[in-house]
């Protein structure tokens, strides 16, 4: 065996081999490539060759694929890829202490729980605090862990009902020309919040307490004038807020109550000029006690890879964009200075 290379032996069950190894061995020939290193299945035991540290590092991923399948899990691509960022940061954080943080189960009994340790900050924070800020972009999970964590306080009567809301930047004399009642205009503004409800709660038990008026969905503007107390208060896509229709939102909190805002600030829908209420919120209330802020980040995308990989791609763009812009301001005042000499 040539210098530096080696050889380690682990033994994977039988009965969990296949869903460690997934779908025509795409697990372990994902680990093979990153780490270059070889995986040989012989006999009952898993062979991997290759460099020491890397040898390590994929023995480490094994293991961990393993104990989830242990307990139960579905051992998909985003888990293979969410093990290997951490062996890549260099960071010994475990999936397993994700794996007992379980939310609460959907209508099929899937259960829902945090998938990545920014998520797990995120869950924490709601717990933790009165107010939590989830930000970060598309795929998180911010609105339906969100979601998940009212529901089940509502189960547990630790809330005597759900408020969930958003901005419909378009709900003004535009919504006039469509057809139906108000109702019907404004639902697919809130869908979204719809479609997280249905998964977790179920359509049937979800109409019976919208109708009882203790789970409400509605646009922000409604919000207006009122006080929540007892209640679980989401607001979701807080980046196409104003900053008076965030102040109006935060000053509507009661007693016994619990909010958290969502929001990507990458994807603001708001006209030109106009200054997001959630960029102003986290300015001002980034020093007050009880409020969180969870920033969570393209590694905590828990959709496709292949939204993680675009999610990446626009980061990266923006930056250069962003440096781009800065250097060009940046020769343009020393013109401006030059010709002032």
């Amino acid at each position: 065996m040539p210098s530096g290379i080696i050889e380690e032996t682990m033994t994977v069950p039988a009965e969990y081999e296949k869903n460690v190894f997934g779908e025509y061995d795409s697990h372990v020939k994902k680990l093979e490539r990153t780490f270059n290193t070889s995986i040989i299945s012989r006999n009952g035991e898993i062979h991997i060759i290759g460099p020491e540290n890397n040898v390590s590092s994929v023995r480490k991923c094994l293991t961990q694929l393993i104990a989830l399948s242990e307990r139960g899990n579905e051992i998909d691509e985003q888990n293979v890829n969410y093990i290997i960022s951490l062996m890549l940061d260099s960071r010994e954080d475990s999936l397993l202490e994700l794996d007992r943080d379980t939310i609460c189960h959907t209508i099929s009994g899937r259960p829902v729980k945090p998938k990545t340790l920014g998520q797990k900050q995120y869950v924490t924070d709601i717990e933790e605090n009165m107010i939590t800020f989830g930000l970060g972009p598309a795929g998180t999970g911010k609105t339906y862990l969100a979601m998940a964590k009212a529901i089940t306080a509502f189960r547990n009567d630790e809330v005597s009902r759900i408020i969930l809301t958003r901005p419909a930047i378009e709900a003004g004399e535009k919504l006039g020309f469509l057809p139906g009642d108000l109702q019907s205009k404004i639902d697919p503004y809130l869908r979204p919040l719809y479609d997280a409800l249905y998964q977790i709660m179920g359509a049937e038990n979800f109409q019976k307490n919208m109708e009882k008026g203790l789970i409400e969905v509605a646009p922000l503007a409604y919000m207006r004038g009122r006080t929540l107390d007892n209640a679980y208060i989401i607001l979701d896509e807080a980046q196409n807020t104003t900053p008076a229709q965030m102040k109006m939102f935060l000053t509507r909190i009661g007693f016994g109550s619990k909010v958290i805002i969502t929001g990507d600030m990458t994807q603001k829908d708001l006209p030109s000029g106009v200054t997001s209420g959630l960029d102003v919120a986290v300015k001002v209330l980034k020093n007050v006690e009880g409020i969180a802020f969870c920033e969570l980040t393209s590694k905590d995308v828990v959709r496709h890879p292949l939204v993680q990989k675009i999610v990446e791609a626009y980061e990266s763009y923006e930056k250069k964009e962003q440096h781009r812009s800065q250097r060009k301001n940046s020769r343009a005042g020393n013109a401006a200075r030059r010709r002032w000499r």
